[in-house]
């Protein structure tokens, strides 16, 4: 198998990897034939995904508008992928120049793409740790030299609790991270579930399986299950919501809206 030249030594293109995949469901140039294959795989079962990952970018967006417009001008993006056109440090960073974004992911490819795309950028870094060991996250000097964490920050979870399984204790994790952000620090996340979904069950679980046979299990949770990371949070209005209920810029009828647009939840609260 031909290896691009942007595909970092070290790294086995033989196996399908989440964040390039992500990268091919949003229409991106940095994945393989293996990835394609796994997420048409997927696709078969839930023709709807790339309208999900699609939803989820501009909720994404959206939260980190709403974030700079409330005074928060630090970001710590985890499980951050591939950077693809409009990423958390060009949305913030538009909004505030003076906007520092720390990306964190432990992905190779994920992580040295970020580098190339990052490169004169003093005011956003990339950190390859794993959201799993929190601690190694906050004690990262790539994350430390450049995020004030006595000061409020924005904590992203976008789109990558549904790969932590239980046994990995994502709860923990996420509450560990919690009580190391400044009182009025946000989290912005989002999560998939079989709720909202436009198909059966039976046959989204198809999709899972896709991501299974991959060693990289996507966990469905329930929309309870996913309030539970906000705990020791305020919820902002309007809560735990499908992604496009979620602040949308314009009014728009959900008629007109894709219907996978509205499969899993997103939310954003805020630390007392």
């Amino acid at each position: 198998m031909e290896r691009p030249a942007w595909a970092p030594q070290g790294i086995d293109i033989s196996v399908p990897s989440v964040s390039r995949m992500y990268d091919f469901y949003l229409g991106g140039s940095h994945n393989f034939e293996v990835d394609r294959e796994a997420a048409r795989k997927a696709m078969e079962f839930l023709p709807g995904l790339p309208k999900i990952m699609q939803a989820n970018r501009a909720f994404m967006r959206r939260a980190v508008r709403y974030a700079v417009d409330t005074g928060i001008d630090q970001f710590l993006d985890i499980g951050s992928g591939i950077p693809t056109f409009g990423n958390v440090h060009e949305v913030a960073q538009a909004a505030d120049p003076g906007a520092k974004v720390a990306y964190v992911d432990h992905d190779p490819v994920a992580v040295a793409h970020s580098q190339a795309v990052l490169e004169g950028n003093d005011r956003a870094v990339i950190a390859a740790a794993d959201l799993r060991r929190p601690k190694e996250i906050l004690a990262n000097p790539e994350i430390t030299g450049l995020l004030d964490l006595d000061r409020p920050v924005a904590l992203l979870l976008v789109a990558v609790l549904h790969f932590v399984e239980d046994a990995d204790d994502p709860r923990g994790a996420v509450a560990e991270l919690r009580e190391s952000l400044a009182p009025g620090s946000l989290i912005v996340l989002t999560h998939a579930s079989y709720e909202g979904i436009p198909l059966p069950k039976e046959e989204a679980a198809g999709t899972v399986g896709v991501y299974q046979n991959i060693r990289n299990p996507l966990i469905m949770r329930s929309r309870e299950e996913i309030g539970q990371f906000f705990e020791g949070y305020e919820m902002v209005e309007p809560g735990l919501v499908s992604m496009p209920e979620w602040r949308p810029d314009t009014p728009q009828a959900p008629e007109q809206e894709d219907p996978y647009a509205f499969s899993g939840f997103a939310g954003v609260g805020r630390k007392a």
